[in-house]
């Protein structure tokens, strides 16, 4: 293994003591995986309340670095701190409710380095009780203004080829450092949910793509600092971003162009979280969603429109088609 480090694998973590410790674990084992390049471990606490992880951290000192904020400034804060503490070419976010499995490191790196047109790869998230079974193959993206995890649910067996996806999954991916110096880091907006479909579309837009690689597994529990997969603080962050990742990404005729379709999106969304007793939290995120896009910081995050990526824009349009086919055909 060489000594010279390609990469960084951040570990952005509020109070995941319990599972932490297991990531770590798995982590160190991969020095030992023939052909692993030379990485550094750095976890960054998001202002955890369990003293206990500071104790933990510290006795790690030397196999791991941390990073100890003052207060809890989300999820997408955190990891732009450690992507600006990175001095690799190649950073990997992980979630600290993981285990990778051997040869993890190796596979995205590899994978991301050999094509210079990547900007990130994600991994093969399989799930923590049942990994026959995918969490995830990347991110998908449709013109109804839906996200979802490609596979999850499905047997990974069926999974075991490398693929385009519209985005990584920011919980197991490698991502091109030098790229966040031309598109900019991860939009601090979003505080969780989301930002990893959001830079993967910007990247889109910048002309990069982005890639699965089932070489590269990790078992994941899912939902371990939030909760269950629907509640509240998910539902009313997630349905705010979701609007305002169009509202910065998408040039004005693209989204009058998508208008029907997104209509006819959030309103089937609407109905479900009304069935869950969610309904006014989803629409009251959306609103607030749109209402960033109009404010100062909203618009200053907006993707400028320029004329050298109109290709890409119609590369996108053709992808959100694909992508809602693929959900209609359960792909």
């Amino acid at each position: 293994m060489s000594q010279e480090n390609k990469v960084t694998v951040i570990i952005p973590n509020y109070n995941g003591r319990e599972y932490l410790q297991g990531c770590l674990e798995s982590l160190e084992a991969e020095r030992q995986v023939p052909g692993t390049p030379g990485f550094r471990v750095l976890v960054v606490d998001d202002g955890s309340e369990d003293p206990g992880i500071r104790e933990d951290l510290e006795r790690l000192r030397g196999r791991v670095e941390a990073v100890f904020l003052g207060e809890n400034a989300g999820f997408v804060h955190a990891v732009n701190e450690g992507i600006r503490r990175a001095r690799t070419p190649y950073v990997i976010l992980l979630n600290n409710d993981t285990k990778v499995l051997p040869g993890f490191v190796k596979a995205l790196y590899e994978a991301v380095s050999r094509d210079p047109g990547l900007f990130s790869v994600s991994a093969r998230m399989l799930m923590w009780d049942r990994p026959e079974l995918l969490d995830g193959a990347g991110d998908r993206y449709c013109v109804l203004g839906w996200a979802y995890a490609r596979g999850k649910g499905k047997p990974a067996s069926r999974f075991g080829k490398p693929a385009r996806v519209f985005s990584a999954c920011g919980g197991a991916a490698v991502y091109r450092r030098s790229v966040f110096e031309e598109i900019g880091l991860f939009d601090e907006a979003h505080f969780a949910y989301l930002e990893d479909l959001d830079i993967g579309y910007r990247a889109r837009i910048y002309g990069y793509q982005n890639a699965y690689e089932p070489a590269a597994a990790v078992l994941h529990f899912g939902s371990a600092s939030s909760g269950s997969r629907y509640n509240v603080f998910k539902t009313r962050l997630s349905s705010a971003n979701s609007t305002y990742l169009i509202g910065k990404n998408m040039p004005l005729l693209q989204l009058l162009w998508n208008l029907p379709f997104l209509a006819a999106g959030f309103l089937i969304k609407a109905l479900f979280f009304a069935a869950k007793g969610m309904g006014g939290i989803y629409l009251k995120g959306c609103a607030r969603g749109i209402a960033r896009c109009l404010t100062p910081e909203g618009r200053a995050h907006r993707v400028p429109f320029r004329k050298e990526h109109l290709k890409n824009y119609f590369k996108i349009q053709l992808l959100l088609y694909a992508d809602t086919f693929r959900w209609i055909l359960k792909l």
